[in-house]
């Protein structure tokens, strides 16, 4: 079946971006000119996805208003001349695709998030976005890149990428073998695992394409006995132990907007391709470094 439908987790607190994430949700912090969660959104929808559901939780308002057309402003906006590119690029949020929302009443870990969403998805097979994790590759958007390994495999999909073993221990790793070219079959998965218990250098990083066979896994998940939490990566291991789940390791950049030094990353790059301000940010850098 063709994947149209996309879930966002982004009910986490954003406890490792405060003081910044105190008042505004992490999601909503920009890059550049944009707030991440729109990068997300772009990407599903670049991807062929056309219904997204976004869980968040409390004080998370903002990103549902970003999404929302905002008619003073628009009409403000519209009104004045040469603001015409300004208007139509605020208009565009509320246009990428039907965005719906759902609470997450209870912080209980990435999986107890994914299973909330068990109504909207129904019998689809649907992308997953980690609403931390943005991951830019505008000619071929790394969703469209799992859908479409997704409908050649008939098999769910993680994307991976080569991590550090300090990475990987704060992530998790993955026991797989290769299938051709960036295609990998996964057999197990171990979350956060310690040095010895390292399978690989791949760690599952911000994507997947799963059916909904995921939520029965999920269900069956015991929470973390250390956090109370119910972990994702225990029930794409419960696929893996199946032989349902191939690994891709993916095309493109990315950053973690859950971490200081991944927003100023962001940020960065980000800006130095900017049409608008690309070459005089650059400018900018070249001199800073003489200066340090």
């Amino acid at each position: 079946m063709k994947v149209t439908k996309a879930i966002i987790p982004a009910a986490g607190l954003g406890t490792r971006v405060l003081p910044a994430s105190k008042a505004v949700p992490k999601e909503m912090l920009n890059i550049v000119d944009k707030p991440a969660i729109q990068y997300l959104v772009e990407e599903a929808a670049a991807s062929g996805i056309t219904d997204i559901l976004i869980i968040t939780n409390r004080g998370k308002e903002a990103i549902e208003n970003h999404f929302d057309y905002a008619f003073e402003l628009e009409a403000n906006l519209r009104d004045k001349p040469g603001k015409e590119t300004l208007y139509e690029s605020v208009r565009r949020s509320a246009e990428l695709a039907n965005v719906y929302f759902l609470r997450q009443k209870e912080t209980r870990g990435l999986g107890h998030a994914i299973y909330t969403a068990k109504t909207f998805v129904g019998n689809d097979p649907f992308a997953i976005l980690y609403g931390d994790d943005i991951i830019i590759n505008n000619d071929y958007p790394v969703t469209k890149q799992l859908i479409e390994t997704f409908d050649k495999y008939g098999k769910c999909v993680t994307g991976v990428k080569e991590c550090t073993k300090e990475q990987v221990m704060k992530y998790c790793s993955l026991d797989v073998s290769p299938l051709e070219n960036n295609v990998m079959q996964c057999h197990r998965i171990i979350e956060k695992p310690t040095e010895d218990e390292i399978y690989s250098l791949y760690a599952t990083l911000g994507r997947n394409v799963v059916t909904p066979e995921i939520f029965d896994l999920i269900e069956q998940t015991k929470p973390s006995p250390k956090t109370g939490e119910i972990y994702l990566t225990d029930a794409l291991n419960a696929l893996a132990a199946d032989g349902k789940l191939c690994a891709l390791d993916f095309v493109g950049r990315r950053y973690d907007m859950g971490d200081k030094l991944g927003i100023l990353q962001a940020n960065c790059e980000v800006a130095l391709t900017h049409p608008e301000i690309g070459d005089a940010f650059k400018n900018y850098l070249q001199e800073l470094v003489k200066t340090f």
